[in-house]
C-alpha cells in the first residue's frame, strides 16, 4: 500500500475492516455514531474500519496505510496525535477533568477565545455543534419573542435537533407544528431573503446561515444581510463550523468583517477532542446568565461541556494556529492539492467530469456523468480507486500535517482513478468499474 499506484488493482480488498462493519452493525444503529461515516459512503466491502493515525496518515484494521482527508469531518486541522495539543490535554488529565464547581481553566479558555474572536463579547462551551447552534436560535426566539427560524437553505447540516432535520428528507419522527416554523433563504441572495423577511414580518427570529461556503460570499453580500437582519429585527447567526479556523483563526466574521450578533464554532476547535462553542453579544448572551432581569433562558448546561482537557486542547489548538500561521499554510497546501487534482483530471481527459470545489483550506470534489450532471456511480468507481491506491478523501479538505509527498502521491493517485474514470466514460458506463452497489447520500428518505 506504500508504493505508487497509477491504476489500482481490482482485487483490492479489505476482510478484517468487512467483519469489523458487521460487528459494528450488530451493535450501533447504522454502523457508526455518525451518518456521515456510514459504510453507504464507501464503495460497496470497501470501508476502512480505522486503527489509528499519526499526523495526515491513517490505518486500517487490515494494515493498510493511506493519506487522508477531511480527517474526523473536518475536525482534526493539525493532523492526528499533534504533539501541542496532546501535551495539554495530558496536563489537564493529571488534574482531574469535571468537578462540581466551574474550573480555572473554563476562565483561561473563554478568555483566549475571545482573544481570538474579537468580534465576539461572551462565549459558552460545549461539546457538539447542534447544542450551541439550538441554543443560539433558542437564544433569539427568547430575545425577540418570534417563533420562526430563517435557514440558508444552501447549507446542508445546521443540526440534529428537529427545528433543522425536519426540513431534511429525514424527518421521520419529527411533528410537522415543529418544521413549519423553519423557513428557508437561498444564499447570495438579498432580494430572496427581504422578501420571505416581508413575507413573515415580525415572525422571523433569525437568520442562521454558514458565512461562506464552496464559494465566496458576492460582494457586499454578508453586510447585506446584517442590514437586513437589522432593518427587520431578527438575530443574524454565523455558523462558524467549517469556516472557524479554515478561513482565518476568527472565522469568516475575522476574514470578511461582518459582525454576527451571535457565532457558532466546533471541529477544527479542539483538533479532534469535543468542544464546541457559542459566541456573541454581551447583551444576548446575558439572557442565559445571572445578570438580567428577564424570564431566564435555558441557554446550555451540559454535564461534559466544560471538560479541562477538552478546554485545554482548544487552547493548545489555537496558540498552534496563531503562532504557526496555520491557516496560511492550510490554503497552501488546499491550492497545491487542487492545481495538482485539476492537472492529472485534465490530463487523463476528465477535466470536465472531476471537478475541484471551494477555497483551498476546504476543497471537495463533484464527479460528473457524461452529461456533466453530478453522479454516484461515478463517485463510487473514484472513491474505490483511491482508496486502492491508499488515499482514503471523502472530501480533499487538508490538514496541516500533510507533506509535499503526500500531496504528490495523492495526484499520483487520482491521475491513475482518472484514467479508469475516462474508460467508464468512453464506455458510457461505470458499473464495471464500481465493485457493487453505488454509494448514497447521506440525507434520504429511505435505507
Amino acid at each position: 500500500m506504500d508504493t505508487e499506484v497509477t491504476e489500482p488493482a481490482e482485487e483490492f480488498a479489505l476482510p478484517r475492516s468487512r467483519a469489523a462493519n458487521e460487528k459494528l452493525h450488530a451493535l450501533i444503529p447504522g454502523g457508526a455514531h455518525t451518518y456521515a461515516k456510514g459504510d453507504d459512503q464507501y464503495p460497496e466491502h470497501l470501508a476502512p474500519v480505522i486503527s489509528h493515525g499519526r499526523g495526515a496518515h491513517v490505518w486500517d484494521v487490515d494494515g493498510n496505510r493511506y493519506v487522508e482527508y477531511g480527517s474526523g469531518l473536518r475536525s482534526v486541522s493539525l493532523g492526528h496525535a499533534h504533539p501541542r495539543v496532546l501535551e495539554a490535554v495530558r496536563r489537564e488529565l493529571d488534574r482531574g477533568s469535571n468537578f462540581v464547581r466551574p474550573s480555572v481553566v473554563e476562565a483561561r479558555a473563554a478568555e483566549r477565545f475571545l482573544e481570538i474572536v474579537p468580534t465576539a463579547e461572551m462565549v459558552k462551551f460545549a461539546k457538539n455543534g447542534s447544542d450551541v447552534t439550538t441554543a443560539a436560535v433558542r437564544l433569539a426566539r427568547a430575545v425577540t419573542g418570534r417563533p420562526r427560524v430563517a435557514i440558508c437553505g444552501d447549507h446542508p447540516f445546521f443540526s440534529v435537533d428537529d427545528w433543522f432535520i425536519g426540513t431534511t428528507p429525514m424527518s421521520a419522527g419529527i411533528p410537522a407544528a415543529i418544521t413549519d416554523l423553519t423557513v428557508a433563504f437561498p444564499y447570495g441572495d438579498l432580494a430572496a431573503t427581504e422578501e420571505l423577511l416581508t413575507r413573515y414580518r415580525g415572525e422571523v427570529a433569525c437568520l442562521v446561515l454558514e458565512p461562506a461556503g464552496h464559494a465566496e460570499p458576492p460582494p457586499g453580500y454578508l453586510a447585506g444581510l446584517r442590514e437586513l437582519a437589522d432593518r427587520h429585527g431578527c438575530v443574524l447567526v454565523f455558523d462558524e463550523m467549517i469556516t472557524g479556523f479554515r478561513w482565518s483563526e476568527a472565522g469568516a466574521q475575522g476574514l470578511y468583517g461582518v459582525v454576527p450578533d451571535l457565532s457558532t464554532f466546533g471541529k477544527a476547535l479542539g483538533n479532534g477532542f469535543a468542544v464546541s462553542a457559542l459566541a456573541g453579544r454581551r447583551d444576548l448572551m446575558e439572557w442565559g446568565g445571572l445578570r438580567h432581569t428577564g424570564d431566564r433562558v435555558f441557554l446550555l448546561s451540559t454535564t461534559h461541556g466544560a471538560e479541562t482537557h477538552s478546554l485545554a486542547a482548544a487552547m493548545a489548538v489555537q496558540t498552534t494556529y496563531v503562532e504557526e500561521g496555520v491557516t496560511a499554510r492550510l490554503h497552501a497546501l488546499g491550492e497545491r492539492l487542487a492545481a495538482g487534482v485539476r492537472e492529472a483530471a485534465a490530463g487523463m481527459g476528465v477535466g470536465d467530469h472531476v471537478v475541484v470545489r471551494g477555497r483551498a483550506s476546504n476543497l471537495v470534489f463533484a464527479t460528473l456523468d457524461e452529461n456533466r450532471e453530478p453522479s454516484q456511480q461515478y463517485r463510487t468507481l473514484f472513491l474505490r480507486q483511491l482508496l486502492a491506491g491508499g488515499v482514503l478523501a471523502p472530501s480533499f479538505v487538508v490538514s496541516s500535517a500533510l507533506g509535499d509527498a503526500d500531496i504528490d502521491r495523492t495526484v499520483a493517485v487520482v491521475a491513475g482513478a482518472c484514467a479508469v474514470y475516462r474508460k467508464a466514460l468512453d464506455a458510457g458506463d461505470p458499473t464495471p468499474w464500481m465493485g457493487g452497489r453505488p454509494v448514497k447520500p447521506v440525507f434520504r428518505r429511505l435505507v
